[in-house]
C-alpha cells in the first residue's frame, strides 16, 4: 500500500519518494516495520492473553524443570503473523503473485495453529486437533498452494524444477509428461509435484513446531533462517547474481524478500518477549505458520533441497521424534534419546535450558552461512 502510494503515484510530486521503489529501502523498511509492530503490540498482547488465561500446559511426560513454566500465556504467534503481513502488505507490491501465495501459506498454516491452541486452552480440554486432523489441514493447505503454482506455471510465471546444490545444470523437472493424451492418465502428471509441495511445506511447518520447546530456541533458529531465505530471495531474482550462480532466474521473487524481511523483523521483536525466561510463547499458531511460511518461500524459489541445510537444526529435531518412535516401536520399547525431539536430550543430560538454546542457535547459523556457501559451489 505505502509503495503503491510513495513510488506510484506521490513521487510525481516529490521525486525523492523514488527511492521507496527500490527492494532494499522497502527490505529496510519492512523489517524494521515488523521489528517495531511487534515491539510495540507485544505488551497488550501478553496482557490481553493474561487476561483470558490462555496459559501454556506443561506435560507431565516432560523435562520437570519445565512444570514452572506452566500458565505462561502462549498463542503469542498471533503477534507474529500480524508483524509480518501488516508490513508486507504495507511494502511489496500486492500485484505480485508471489506475495498473496507467500501470505496463503503463512496464515493458513497459522489458522490450523490457532484453532488447535484454542481448542486445547480457550475450551479447557487440554485436547487440540487430532494428528490426523492437523495433519490433513496442512496437506489441504499445501495443496491448494501447489495448484495456485500450476496455474503460474501454465502462465510461464512459474518452473517446477527444482534446484540442485553443488549440481549446477541438473534441474530435475518434477512434472512428467503424459504417456498417453487420455483424460484420466493426464493428472498423474502433476503427483510427483503434489507429492513434494506438500512434503516440503508439512515438513517444514512441523519441523518448526517440534523446535519450539524451550524458550527462544524456534524464534532464534527463525531469526538465522528468515535471514538466510532474504538473501536467497534477492539473488533469485538478480538478473546478474542468478546467472552468476547458475540459478533458474525468477523475477517474480524479488517481492518475496520484503515477505522475508518482514520474518525477520517480527521473530526479532518476539524474541523479546520470548528469551528466556519467556514471557510468551508463540504456541502453534506461530510455529505451524512460520514453519509453512519458510517451506512456502523455498518453494517459489526452487530452493526446496537448500532448505534442509537452512532450517538443519529444525530438520535434526523432526528426526529425532521419528527415529526415537520407530526405535520405541519396533525395538520393543527401547530408545535411542533419554527424550525427544532431541532439546530434550540434551536437557536430560544436565544441560541448562540455556545452553540448549544458544547452542542450537550456533548450530543453526553454521548450516545457515554453510547452505550459502553451496549457491558458489556448484
Amino acid at each position: 500500500m505505502l509503495y503503491w502510494l510513495l513510488s506510484q503515484v506521490l513521487h510525481t510530486y516529490v521525486p525523492a519518494f523514488r527511492v521507496f521503489g527500490y527492494i532494499t529501502t522497502r527490505v529496510a523498511l519492512s523489517s524494521l516495520t515488523a521489528l517495531v509492530l511487534s515491539l510495540a503490540l507485544g505488551p497488550w498482547m501478553i496482557r490481553k492473553l493474561r487476561e483470558l488465561a490462555y496459559g501454556q500446559h506443561i506435560r507431565e511426560d516432560g523435562p520437570k524443570s519445565h512444570q514452572k513454566k506452566s500458565g505462561t500465556p502462549t498463542m503469542g504467534g498471533i503477534l507474529i503473523v500480524i508483524s509480518i503481513v501488516v508490513p508486507t502488505l504495507l511494502w511489496a507490491d500486492l500485484t505480485n503473485e508471489y506475495v498473496w501465495i507467500a501470505l496463503l501459506g503463512l496464515v493458513g498454516f497459522g489458522i490450523i495453529g490457532f484453532i488447535d491452541d484454542y481448542r486445547k486452552i480457550a475450551k479447557r480440554r487440554n485436547l487440540g486437533l487430532t494428528a490426523r486432523q492437523k495433519v490433513l489441514g496442512q496437506v489441504f493447505c499445501a495443496m491448494l498452494v501447489g495448484f495456485l503454482l500450476l496455474l503460474l506455471h501454465a502462465n510461464q510465471a512459474y518452473s517446477t524444477a527444482i534446484n540442485v546444490p553443488f549440481f549446477k545444470k541438473f534441474h530435475p523437472d518434477l512434472l512428467i509428461e503424459p504417456w498417453t493424451n487420455n483424460f484420466w492418465t493426464y493428472p498423474l502428471a502433476f503427483v510427483p509435484f503434489y507429492l513434494f509441495i506438500v512434503f516440503i511445506m508439512v515438513g517444514s511447518s512441523n519441523a518448526v513446531n517440534l523446535t519450539d520447546g524451550l524458550d527462544g530456541l524456534a524464534t532464534g533458529l527463525m531469526i538465522i533462517a528468515s535471514g538466510a531465505m532474504t538473501a536467497l530471495t534477492y539473488v533469485s531474482s538478480h538478473a546478474e547474481f542468478s546467472k552468476y550462480l547458475g540459478l533458474a532466474r525468477l523475477p517474480n521473487s524479488q517481492e518475496l524478500t520484503i515477505f522475508c524481511a518482514s520474518m525477520v523483523g517480527a521473530t526479532i521483536g518476539f524474541l523479546w518477549y520470548n528469551c528466556h525466561p519467556a514471557e510468551v510463547f508463540m504456541g502453534d499458531v506461530g510455529s505451524l505458520a512460520l514453519g509453512g511460511g519458510m517451506g512456502i518461500v523455498a518453494v517459489l524459489i526452487k530452493e526446496e533441497v537448500l532448505l534442509i541445510f537452512i532450517g538443519g537444526v529444525f530438520v535434526a529435531e523432526a528426526l529425532s521424534v521419528i527415529l526415537q518412535v520407530g526405535s520405541y516401536k519396533l525395538r520393543g520399547g527401547k530408545r535411542i534419546f533419554k527424550m525427544a525431539p532431541i532439546h530434550h536430550h540434551f536437557e536430560a543430560l544436565g544441560w541448562p535450558e540455556s545452553k540448549v538454546i544458544v547452542r542450537f542457535w550456533i548450530a543453526g547459523l553454521v548450516m545457515a552461512l554453510f547452505a550459502l556457501t553451496t549457491l558458489k559451489l556448484r
